[in-house]
């Protein structure tokens, strides 16, 4: 993957798969919470299991899907309070420290746009060394819309007023990377392996790379 960084001012960045491991998200929503509410609540596990990932695929792609507080009311869970019993599996993916700060000696917009809700940003934000390197740090539940929207990319643009075409944005879901396509933005790169427990896969229509050391600006 080679990329040309004389034709790009602003890189915008997604957290989870891409600046973290997916992995801590993938375990506490697929295995940890259906656990604890089976628990809480008194019922079958795999019951439990069965029901939470349909009502999760129903939700897919809305602002609710990634929102603590929908889901902390819906299931009747402290869903804040069941994510910090898993922090320690909250990591950076290799090479993310060195390819931020390489950003930043080479003068580019270090820009942060997570659909994660505030309170799992702030977690995250807290557990790992990325914050001091970025430069502006946005949650999609700011603006009232998921990254899957037009309507989030409108809304970043008029806050961060960032230059579309000479944008590379970085993430490692498809529909999020297809919304950025269709905004305009000029530059797209998807993460192939986004959990270090799970194998590489590719994402159709967009070049990828596996760790940030493919793509070092000094390099």
């Amino acid at each position: 993957m080679k990329i040309n960084w004389n034709t790009i001012d602003t890189v915008l960045l997604d957290m989870d798969g891409t600046l973290l491991d997916l992995h801590f998200d993938n375990y506490f929503w697929l295995t940890h919470l259906p656990r604890r509410y089976a628990e809480h609540h008194g019922l079958c596990p795999d019951q439990a299991t069965i029901d939470l990932h349909k009502r999760f695929n129903e939700k897919r792609g809305t602002l609710d899907w990634y929102c603590l507080e929908y889901w902390s009311k819906e299931l009747s869970v402290n869903i804040c309070e069941l994510k910090e019993e898993l922090n320690h599996l909250i990591q950076e993916r290799p090479f993310v420290q060195e390819f931020l700060t390489q950003l930043g000696e080479e003068g580019k917009q270090r820009v942060l746009i997570t659909n994660a809700h505030p309170h799992s940003l702030e977690l995250k934000l807290s557990v790992t060394g990325i914050g001091p390197l970025l430069d502006h740090i946005y949650s999609s539940h700011q603006f009232g819309h998921p990254k899957e929207t037009p309507a989030f990319w409108q809304a970043l643009e008029e806050e961060q007023h960032f230059i579309a075409a000479r944008t590379l944005f970085i993430d490692d879901s498809i529909e999020v990377l297809r919304a950025a396509e269709n905004y305009g933005v000029g530059h797209l790169l998807g993460i192939s392996q986004p959990d270090s427990k799970q194998a590489a896969k590719l994402l159709d229509g967009f070049p990828t790379i596996i760790h940030f050391s493919e793509i070092l600006p000094h390099d």
